[in-house]
């Protein structure tokens, strides 16, 4: 099987060009977004939401129990 050469240059060509146009596009992207405004880290773990939730239990019993 023989391997045409202009194949392989517009193969090649077109990923390349993909490859600049997502580049570009990510860096616009970074560039419209101001640095300081970030989005918030979301706790997303249910573990870690379960035990934070567990030690707000158990903070909130004591209160209960000190007001008596």
């Amino acid at each position: 099987m023989s391997v045409d050469p202009k194949v392989i240059a517009a193969v090649s060509s077109a990923v390349g060009f993909y490859l600049q146009a997502e580049q570009e596009t990510l860096l616009a992207q970074q560039l419209s977004r101001p640095a300081q405004a970030q989005a918030p880290v979301v706790m997303s773990s249910p573990f870690a939401l379960a035990g934070r939730q567990a030690a707000m239990n158990i903070r909130w019993t004591w209160q209960m129990r000190l007001s008596r």
